[in-house]
């Protein structure tokens, strides 16, 4: 059992590495500057992912030590607010279902120097592609998490036949293998998935640079300060105003 758990670290580790060495070498430079633009013109940063990628929005919209100038896109808003039955959260048909864009789109206040961030280990499936397309074509920056050996493994199942990958401006790979499993158990069976570490790893990486650089030139970063420590909430109630319902969640 020992020798799972070590090669699932190590996979983790090089992973998390290769991370590294993107940041090291600037190219993670061109989504934060595409975020960093994005706040400065009052912009909020509107996060999406379906099935466990809905981690990865979690991570980047409403958490302590974020940005507060963030919000997270959810399929299951449009059974809330919207038109679709409570049965459609049932499986995979909403994230595959290209046709919940506009009403998505429809549910919240958006900005023109909002700045799209999708995450998707696939980058294939109707809902993300559609969305990444809705965002493009109002005139939003789009920035994609996705798995690069995994995404051009597979078909395209977006209308259009395009992947996250050839939509977003910039591209940045989570690192995960074709399927996501890193550890061979045997008898055609993995386990030990990635896609949502590093995603995760990415998110804060994302912010970390938005923030450092904001720093760097002399303005405050506006950050979640933890609502389970004293002050918090009202350090964070007086920065939210600024973005009122457009940073608030429907649920």
């Amino acid at each position: 059992m020992t020798t799972v758990f070590s090669a699932f670290s190590a996979e983790v580790s090089r992973r998390l590495a290769a991370l590294d060495d993107d940041v090291s070498s600037g190219r993670l430079d061109p989504a934060i500057d595409l975020i960093v633009d994005g706040l400065r013109k009052g912009g909020v940063v509107q996060a999406f992912g379906t099935g466990h990628s809905q981690a990865f929005a979690m991570e980047v919209a409403g958490r302590a030590g974020g940005l507060i100038p963030t919000h997270a896109l959810s399929l299951r808003d449009i059974v809330l607010h919207g038109s679709r039955d409570v049965t459609a959260l049932g499986g995979s048909s909403l994230e595959r279902d290209d046709t919940v864009v506009d009403e998505l789109f429809g549910l919240y206040e958006l900005d023109p120097a909002d700045v799209f961030v999708i995450a998707s280990n696939s980058g294939v499936n109707g809902s993300i592609v559609g969305v990444a397309l809705r965002a493009k074509e109002a005139g939003h920056p789009v920035i994609a998490v996705t798995s690069l050996e995994h995404t051009n493994a597979v078909t395209p199942k977006h209308p259009s036949g395009k992947r996250l990958s050839e939509v977003a401006d910039v591209v940045i790979d989570n690192r995960a293998p074709y399927g996501d499993t890193t550890v061979d158990l045997g008898d055609g069976l993995a386990a030990g998935a990635v896609s949502s570490i590093t995603a995760a790893y990415i998110a804060q990486l994302l912010t970390l640079g938005a923030a450092d650089r904001l720093r760097a030139a002399g303005e405050v970063p506006p950050l979640y300060v933890s609502a389970n420590v004293p002050g918090g909430d009202e350090h964070n109630d007086v920065l939210k105003q600024r973005y009122g319902s457009r940073i608030g969640g429907l649920a």
